[in-house]
């Protein structure tokens, strides 16, 4: 009788995690400068295209702001489907480079604005999916399978990093090693979680696109801020889990909580 998996760990258990060397502290030192400097980045281009929007779900009806949280979870239902199918066509093969994305979520963004409110939000899901494609695309480059549920539950977790106006700076960094829960309850309860916060974002970006033809280069604007927005912080989230792999979450994060707290220490000069 084979012993089974649990007898096997117990009789080679798994390596410790290996100590953080100085590859490992600079990569972590480059990640939490990344993150600090991700919403700073964000809220210039915000500003360039249409003005600084502190919330821009505050400048619209009651009713539309419904409909703007409604709209946000069904487009991330939406991107997290079709996340999970094959990623082949033209479409797929325009957006499988950085660059390709970027172009796709500003075309859409100036097709969305060109008639106000209404095409923006019609233009939502696709702009939310094709930014979804780059966060998969970043966990890929991670070592991760980005059609794998775990991963594209990962990739969700992304967009409940907040954005300008929002009083969030990054990601939640309790998920970074977490075991999420594929079954449609969790997803469900993910989607709840995220859902709200990812609307008081794209609510500075519809405010932008809601006049007419004059939306349309808010849009674009927008678009392309977003997606080197999300990207970024992607690129910490799926950085720090390549990282907790070999060296523990411990202390992986104690590191870059620590590097984060000085990067937001002010500078006292004599």
């Amino acid at each position: 009788m084979a012993p089974d998996r649990d007898t096997m760990r117990l009789v080679n258990p798994d390596p410790p995690p290996a100590p953080l060397d100085d590859a490992a502290r600079a990569a972590i030192s480059a990640l939490a400068v990344r993150q600090h400097g991700a919403n700073t980045l964000l809220m210039q281009a915000v500003t360039f295209v249409g003005g600084q929007v502190e919330d821009g779900l505050t400048l619209l009806p009651a009713a539309q702001r419904a409909q703007i949280e409604s709209a946000a979870r069904a487009a991330l239902h939406r991107s997290y489907d079709l996340a999970g199918r094959s990623r082949r066509g033209t479409m797929a093969r325009l957006a499988a480079s950085d660059r390709g994305h970027r172009a796709l979520a500003t075309v859409s963004g100036a097709l969305g604005g060109i008639g106000g409110l209404p095409t923006a939000l019609a233009e939502l899901p696709v702009a939310t999916t094709v930014i979804f494609r780059a966060v998969q695309a970043v966990a890929e480059a991670h070592g991760e399978d980005p059609a794998a549920d775990v991963t594209r539950l990962h990739c969700l977790q992304v967009f409940g990093a907040g954005g300008p106006g929002t009083g969030d700076d990054g990601i939640d960094t309790s998920f970074i090693g977490a075991r999420l829960s594929l079954t449609g309850a969790a997803l469900n309860k993910l989607l709840a979680r995220i859902a709200p916060r990812f609307a008081s974002v794209i609510g500075q970006k519809l405010a932008g696109q809601a006049v007419p033809v004059l939306g349309a280069a808010a849009g674009a604007g927008t678009n392309y801020a977003f997606m080197d927005y999300y990207s970024r912080i992607a690129q910490v989230h799926f950085g720090l889990r390549q990282l907790a792999r070999t060296h523990g979450e411990e202390a992986v994060l104690s590191a870059f909580h620590a590097d984060l707290a000085r990067l937001r220490r002010p500078v006292l000069r004599g």
